[in-house]
């Protein structure tokens, strides 16, 4: 009895070590990760290969609409025009002060351009420093005030109003031919009769400049030597700077 108990003992654990020292009849795709992370099954490689795209979605033209890109760059105004720099018209408001006798356009007159008027205060303090006169401040400060002073004398006169810039943008496009009378001094002298007299037309050309755009911009007909008035003044106070 004891006989055979053993011999029947030892069959049994043959065919379990028979058993367990077979390969795996699993497939790839059953295989666990080592470390007992758990991976589903679906997610594994098979043997032939993964056809499918990794991390590239899918394009659709009408994604950048959705986005709101769809327009691009290419209808974005120029980087000037935003800045409100338009040269044609800084080109015809300077055509405009060189010739007084010129009808000047008031739409484009209106415009709160101030490229010019700090191009020509530049000049003019350049100019005024190259005849041995340092006065940017006073340049700026004259210019400020006569700006405000103006500002306030044209809307009691005029009925639609004005803005600062416009005030400003005009009586700095006016001054370009105070620097053509700063420009002269550098060459010679201005404390004569001639360089009193050339100051004398220099002011009443700025101020005849002045008063015909501030007329065709503001619709002010009939008041032409009333606004000139007051800007010979204020251009006055230029001409004392260069000439002493």
């Amino acid at each position: 009895m004891m006989a055979s108990g053993l011999a029947l003992g030892l069959a049994g654990a043959g065919k379990r070590f028979k058993t367990s020292s077979r390969p795996s009849e699993r497939s790839p795709t059953e295989k666990q990760p080592p470390g007992g992370a758990f991976v589903p099954s679906d997610m594994l490689l098979s043997p032939q290969g993964y056809t499918g795209q990794i991390l590239q979605p899918t394009h659709s033209p009408h994604t950048l609409s959705q986005l709101g890109y769809a327009d691009g760059f290419d209808e974005e105004p120029p980087l000037l025009e935003e800045l409100g720099i338009n040269f044609e018209h800084i080109w015809q408001k300077t055509l405009t002060v060189l010739n007084p006798m010129k009808p000047a356009d008031g739409s484009i007159m209106n415009e709160t351009d101030l490229t010019g008027p700090m191009v020509f205060c530049l000049a003019l303090g350049a100019t005024l420093l190259m005849a041995g006169k340092v006065h940017f401040g006073y340049v700026y400060g004259m210019s400020a005030i006569g700006c405000l002073a103006m500002h306030a004398l044209l809307n009691l006169m005029s009925v639609s109003g004005v803005s600062h810039g416009c005030v400003a943008s005009v009586l700095g496009y006016c001054l370009l031919p105070m620097v053509i009378l700063s420009s002269s001094a550098v060459v010679f002298s201005l404390q004569g009769i001639p360089g009193t007299v050339l100051a004398l037309f220099i002011i009443g050309w700025c101020s005849l400049s002045a008063s015909k755009i501030f007329t065709s911009a503001l619709a002010m007909e009939g008041q032409q030597l009333l606004i000139a008035y007051p800007c010979a003044l204020l251009y006055g106070l230029f001409a004392l700077l260069t000439v002493f």
